[in-house]
């Protein structure tokens, strides 16, 4: 299926959009994670920058997230990934399934505006979609749909707006319908980085 940003690719366990939109409840609030793929390679200095792959570390930090996400529950309805190899393998570094998948070109590009108003198309019946892409578009997504008095303390939010490092991962909700999505309505709820979970 051809998304509206790419190839749609089914991952084992992924449940057809169509499907979704009709057997997912409709809620009132959305859950939008956000998440910045794992420290890349730059061993080969000849290599694309598209195809570039997660260093050592950066799979390890996959690893972290993924067993955070596990944790906390994290089971997004949709999941729209870049493209370039260092998203894919964060994305299958994560251990996540059971979400239907996009990998679209356009998110290696993508403004911050350009996100938005890509999620506000999403169908009504998700609940929760996961992002998994690139900065400077990706802190400037969260900063921008982010209320001013969010709920988080003052440290990590601090660093948040200072930097929004390889492998973190944001969660933001709003109330309302992906339509809706703006500038100003979500509250960031949770902000974690490889670095501040334990090791294995």
């Amino acid at each position: 299926m051809l998304g509206l940003w790419g190839v749609s690719a089914m991952w084992p366990g992924s449940t057809d959009a169509a499907n979704i939109g009709t057997i997912c409840a409709m809620a009132d609030t959305r859950t939008l994670y956000v998440l910045r793929h794992a420290k890349s390679s730059w061993d080969d200095s000849k290599q694309a920058d598209h195809d570039r792959p997660l260093a050592p570390r950066g799979r390890r930090a996959a690893e972290l997230i993924g067993k955070y996400i596990a944790d906390q529950g994290v089971t997004p309805d949709l999941v729209l990934c870049s493209t370039a190899r260092r998203a894919r393998e964060t994305l299958e570094g994560i251990g996540l399934s059971g979400a239907e998948t996009m990998l679209s070109p356009t998110l290696y590009s993508a403004s911050a505006d350009e996100l938005i108003a890509r999620l506000a198309t999403s169908p009504e019946g998700m609940g929760s979609i996961l992002v998994v892409g690139h900065n400077p578009a990706l802190q400037t997504l969260i900063l921008k749909l982010a209320k001013p008095d969010y709920h988080l303390a003052p440290g990590p939010l601090d660093e948040l707006r200072r930097k929004f490092p390889s492998g973190a991962l944001a969660t933001l909700t709003f109330e309302g319908s992906w339509a809706k999505l703006a500038p100003g309505c979500a509250e960031v709820t949770a902000y974690v980085r490889p670095k501040d979970l334990p090791l294995k």
